[in-house]
């Protein structure tokens, strides 16, 4: 929590949260402070996600997700609270302090991670120098050939891992411990015989150990006698680069900062290992949730509203190179649902451009899938065969690239093109074979509109007559999950409830002394509108026996500290209320307002009031005359009260 006095409340008093937020989300603006948009944190088409310029909050009325900048950093990226502020701070070049923790176990795990990133970016700069020095000439030649000029290379951050074990491991021990360098994933160690960790003491020269990359190195020694072997130089003689004569693509957060790699090899022999070698999960990247190059390519897709998702990072690379900087590329992985909700953020459509090989058609199928459940707006582009977008781009041009992107086809109509192709729908087998294609694809959409109108597109363009067939069609456009409908509102909150609510919520102190009372002008300096409103409310318990009794409680019962009004303990149902009025302040808080407002409850006051003892009066003939004559009395001065001009309604 941002408290008055610390750092991280005078990062936020000076953040913009609609700044940082729309650096994830993209928004535009519904109204004088509000901005909407669609949802990070649930799946939505129709955007319920909010943010408040003035007051700094954001809320979704899909998910009930609320919060301030902080956070909002700290669910999008999965830090902890400290590291959220830092990362605002820096947004905006705010000097940061020594951060604090809540507990060892989280500052633990928050240094890890930012050590992890220093140690990828020192690897990175050292992969990079190594392409620049005489071993890195095939490496060089290697790029070359694919088309990449040195700005290119400069721009993505290429580099070139030595083929030597060492000379990363030696680069990097000074700077960072070795538990440190185990856990970034940039190694892989030696177990001995005994079944002994990196840290234990390293085996005897002369054994042979083998890394990932399938080489095999002798373990050389300058230890000469076993009691030196304990040192903890010598467990780190265990420890072997993972990647090895590679030529290094760095692999980036959406924020910018280098999180991992991918190591395409240079040797041809059989101890090369695999083609394209990934960085391991750590602490800092989890391979499902990123996508190659989206930290460059997130403006440019926000601003075409469309983004190119290609399957390799040479092919991202060379497509990006060639001025299409909405490309992005699935990292390391085939595509998840993970990523299809990280491009959501910033724009539902895209164009898939995947290998036309066998792969990569079961591949973009796939890929239309869950894109399909996540409601993009889909296109399939499909180069011709012994072409992937990078060859492409680089034996027929940008111009010829840029004409098949305006050709892309719509992803319903590329499957069913699959489907012909793959069975010939000249006989009633063919037609039942591919209607069986096409089945798990339309029950993936989430529409039933969309998949009636796709089922009867399918049986004209397949040529099915069959009624059997067509019923299959019909029942595949049915058969989902039935739309769970919300019941309707009900007791919904009258306008002096919510200009109640929007005072109280705009509390800038509590008073001790509930006698004090506002300037009626609402002119002067002394005018509080949550004052105002505290005053009426805890005198006259106006508020009960409404719909937003707890709500309006919980907020006279708020403290002065309480930074974030979002983040109260309440029921959803309240939060959301509470959201919803204060996204939507259209009139200032004048007294007059909130006076109005109170006459407003008093007259809802009387009228239950009333009410009630119409029933008794009707329901209790045999009252005592007491009684009943105290009840007359009472209902001809709720009538008066009600009658009087001053008791008229919050328009």
């Amino acid at each position: 929590m941002a408290n008055p006095g610390d750092f991280a409340y005078t990062v936020k008093q000076q953040a913009d949260i609609v700044r940082v937020i729309g650096d994830y989300v993209k928004l535009r603006k519904a109204g004088a402070q509000n901005f909407i948009g669609l949802c990070p944190f649930h799946g939505e088409k129709t955007p319920s996600f909010s943010v408040h310029a003035t007051r700094q909050f954001f809320h979704c009325f899909g998910c009930s997700a609320s919060g301030d900048v902080f956070s909002f950093v700290q669910k999008i990226e999965n830090v902890t609270f400290p590291e959220a502020v830092r990362a605002v701070a820096q947004k905006f070049g705010i000097a940061v302090p020594q951060a604090s923790f809540n507990s060892p176990t989280e500052a633990r795990e928050a240094k890890l991670r930012t050590v992890l990133l220093e140690i990828h970016e020192r690897a990175c700069i050292f992969f990079q120098e190594c392409l620049k020095r005489p071993e890195g000439s095939r490496a060089r030649e290697y790029l070359a050939g694919r088309g990449l000029d040195d700005a290119t290379i400069r721009e993505f951050r290429i580099g070139y891992a030595p083929d030597s074990g060492f000379l990363l491991k030696d680069r990097l021990r000074g700077e960072f411990s070795e538990e440190v360098m185990r856990e970034s994933g940039l190694f892989s160690w030696k177990q001995s015989e005994e079944g002994r960790g990196p840290s234990t003491p390293s085996p005897k020269s002369g054994s042979v150990a083998q890394d990932d990359n399938g080489s095999i190195d002798i373990l050389g020694s300058d230890v000469s006698s076993g009691a030196s072997s304990q040192r903890p130089e010598a467990a780190l003689q265990a420890m072997y680069s993972k990647f090895r004569n590679r030529v290094m693509f760095p692999i980036a957060s959406e924020a910018g900062r280098v999180i991992a790699f991918t190591g395409r090899t240079l040797a041809t022999d059989e101890k090369a290992g695999p083609k394209y070698l990934n960085s391991p999960e750590t602490g800092i990247y989890s391979k499902s949730r990123v996508l190659f190059n989206l930290s460059q390519a997130k403006e440019a897709i926000r601003k075409l509203d469309y983004a190119v998702l290609v399957e390799g990072q040479m092919d991202c690379i060379s497509v990006f190179a060639a001025g299409f900087h909405n490309v992005i590329a699935s990292s390391g992985t085939a595509f998840t649902e993970l990523q299809a909700k990280l491009l959501g953020r910033f724009s539902k459509n895209v164009v898939v451009n995947f290998d036309p090989d066998t792969a990569g058609a079961k591949a973009t199928e796939r890929t239309l899938g869950l894109l399909t459940e996540e409601e993009f707006q889909i296109k399939v582009l499909t180069l011709e065969d012994g072409f992937d977008p990078d060859l492409y781009v680089r034996r027929k041009g940008k111009d010829a690239y840029a004409e098949a992107l305006r050709n892309s086809q719509r992803y319903f109509d590329y499957l069913i093109e699959r489907a012909r192709t793959q069975f010939p729908v000249r006989n009633a087998e063919g037609k039942v074979k591919a209607v069986n294609y096409l089945l798990p694809h339309i029950q993936r959409v989430p529409s039933r509109i969309v998949r009636d109108e796709l089922s009867h597109e399918i049986a004209q363009k397949l040529g099915i007559d069959s009624a059997v067939l067509r019923q299959e069609l019909k029942h595949a456009a049915t058969k989902r999950s039935s739309i769970v409908l919300k019941a309707p509102a009900e007791n919904l909150p009258t306008d002096a409830e919510k200009i109640l609510i929007r005072a109280l919520a705009s509390a800038t102190e509590m008073i001790a002394s509930e006698e004090r009372t506002s300037s009626r002008e609402g002119a002067d300096e002394e005018f509080d509108p949550a004052r105002q409103a505290q005053f009426a409310l805890h005198s006259e318990r106006l508020h009960e026996g409404l719909a937003t009794e707890s709500l309006i409680e919980a907020l006279l019962n708020t403290m002065p500290e309480q930074s974030n009004i979002l983040e109260l303990e309440i029921p959803d149902s309240d939060r959301n209320l509470l959201a919803a009025v204060l996204m939507k302040e259209e009139e200032d808080l004048t007294a007059e307002r909130i006076e109005g407002a109170v006459r407003a409850l008093r007259r809802i006051r009387d009228r239950r009031k009333l009410e009630q003892i119409q029933n008794e009066l009707e329901s209790s003939r045999n009252q005592e005359p007491e009684r009943l004559q105290a009840l007359l009395q009472e209902k001809i001065r709720l009538k008066l009260a009600l009658r009087s001009p001053g008791m008229s309604d919050v328009a």
